[in-house]
């Protein structure tokens, strides 16, 4: 009984309207809309760093080369992982001076 009630009042137009009218259903989307906003300007700053950096351009280049042997696979890997420490502590030291600020 109650989940129909529930029902009807949901599919009554005048009481959605009701409803969208009211100030915290409309606070309630301007924050959704404003976290959604923010999440995606994020995520493309996100992928545009990842697409800058030089570890990404390595991996790319590695992988398109055959290996000659195990030595030179541990090799290139080593070099990655270098490029990679070197980038996370940029930005680590970057994040922390933005923080500063």
């Amino acid at each position: 009984m109650l989940s129909r009630m529930l029902f009807t009042l949901i599919n009554n137009l005048r009481v959605i309207e009701k409803l969208a009218e009211s100030r915290p259903i409309r606070r309630a989307a301007q924050i959704t809309a404003y976290a959604i906003t923010k999440a995606q300007i994020a995520g493309r700053d996100a992928s545009e760093r990842v697409m800058r950096s030089q570890t990404m351009r390595q991996v790319q280049q590695e992988a398109g080369r055959v290996p000659g042997d195990l030595g030179d696979v541990g090799g290139r890997l080593k070099k990655i992982r270098d490029t990679f420490v070197s980038e996370v502590k940029e930005g680590w030291k970057d994040g922390s001076r933005q923080i500063k600020k």
